[in-house]
């Protein structure tokens, strides 16, 4: 009998279709589990699982039980469902699976792999009775399948393009989109960016009380490997997570705790929660080898990547794959800055760009640009020079790095 993983592995045909009648009507035939317990939901670009960790490791030390919702997974599917911090165990999602999988089928919802995801996720939070979830969204907002909660708050990080087939061609255009998840009445915490014209203006229609984090009122004190030490609005805070850019997410997570209605009871924990976050493969140093890990896929978080690889580790080896709907070009442009050496692949995965058309990319600004075959060709011809090499450009291309250093 096929399997309850199997089962959502099967689904990856039906592709993404954005629209919210297939995740009500799981819902509706689960017994609607997501209205059992509180929610923030978070959309954004760019830090928007970071966000999502950050508030979950804040939340966690106030003692409340968190749920929280992510993806897409690196190695293993259960990633995407944390339950106070640890990803749901196989019988556990084995669980929720068939149950999801029976409404599908009895109810004739012909869900995605997304959809059915999202309702696993909710179903597992219900079942283990979890006090509140972070809910990161899928793609977009708006008819994003996590669109369907009632949310304590909302939160829409930085916005670049991405996903512009799904979600349009223009800045404007993606944060309406994101804009989405705003509810009114329900306070909303952004950053200040190219979409927040967008935003504030969404806010004012709905009557939506919106918080602006200003990049300016965050100062970095020091960035390092094993952290981040920063000052925002005059508050000095610890991250353990290293990254300028780490900073601006902390601030927006801040602002998020202080609007929550029992704000009096977690922000004592704040400072706690920041030290002790663990969001892997956010400019991740592997232990025991020289590989900086990182899933870094926009331009502006390119940007990003490159001023923090440069202040930590000077001069790198870029080991990079990248999928097709990407800004392969404003990324290249960004990390050939930091590259003594470029090798370019492909990632494994239906969506992958092709290896030749990022080399083209990457020939514009650099001059030493190699072809590898695979991820893993990629990682072990850069592993035969000396220095730090950084492996980076999508959540597949981590997985394939990952899957071939466990094979050696």
């Amino acid at each position: 009998m096929q399997s309850g993983v199997d089962w959502l592995d099967s689904l990856q045909g039906r592709g993404i279709r954005p629209g919210l009648d297939n995740i009500r009507g799981l819902l509706e035939g689960l017994g609607q589990p997501q209205r059992g317990y509180r929610t923030i939901h978070v959309a954004g670009s760019d830090g928007k699982g970071s966000v999502c960790c950050i508030l979950e490791s804040i939340l966690r030390e106030s003692g409340l039980r968190v749920g929280m919702f992510n993806s897409p997974h690196i190695l293993k599917i259960n990633e995407c469902i944390r339950i106070d911090g640890k990803d749901i165990d196989d019988d556990s999602l084995d669980n929720v699976l068939e149950k999801v999988r029976k409404v599908s089928e009895s109810g004739d919802i012909p869900c995605t792999n997304f959809e059915a995801l999202t309702a696993c996720a909710f179903l597992a939070f219900s079942e283990a009775d979890v006090d509140i979830a972070v809910i990161e969204t899928g793609m977009g907002g708006r008819l994003d399948s996590t669109n369907v909660l009632e949310p304590d708050a909302t939160v829409i990080n930085n916005i670049s393009l991405e996903h512009t087939a799904f979600l349009g061609d223009t800045i404007e255009k993606i944060a309406a989109e994101k804009a989405g998840i705003m509810k009114p009445g329900v306070p909303c915490v952004t950053i200040e960016n190219a979409g927040s014209k967008v935003i504030e203006q969404h806010a004012k229609e709905l009557g939506c009380p919106i918080t602006v984090v200003r990049p300016d009122d965050v100062r970095i004190i020091s960035n390092s490997v094993n952290g981040l030490e920063f000052s925002y609005k005059g508050e000095d805070y610890i991250l353990s997570m290293p990254g300028r850019y780490q900073g601006r997410n902390a601030a927006v997570a801040i602002e998020t705790v202080r609007r929550l209605k029992d704000a009096d009871s977690i922000e004592s924990y704040i400072r706690e929660g920041l030290m002790k976050v663990h969001w892997p493969y956010r400019m991740e140093k592997l232990d025991g080898c020289p590989i900086v890990l990182d899933v870094t896929h926009t331009k502006l978080g390119s940007e990003c990547l490159a001023q923090d690889i440069a202040e930590i580790y000077g001069k790198i080896i870029l080991v990079t794959a990248m999928l097709d709907d990407k800004d392969l070009d404003g990324v290249a442009a960004n990390l050939s800055e930091v590259a003594s050496k470029v090798y370019v692949s492909s990632p494994d995965s239906p969506r992958a760009a092709s290896a030749e058309r990022l080399a083209e990319c990457y020939r514009g600004y650099h001059d030493d640009v190699t072809v590898c075959a695979t991820v893993g060709d990629a990682v072990e011809q850069a592993l035969k020079n000396d220095g730090i090499i950084l492996v980076t450009g999508s959540f597949r291309t981590a997985e394939d790095c990952l899957r071939w250093l466990r094979r050696m």
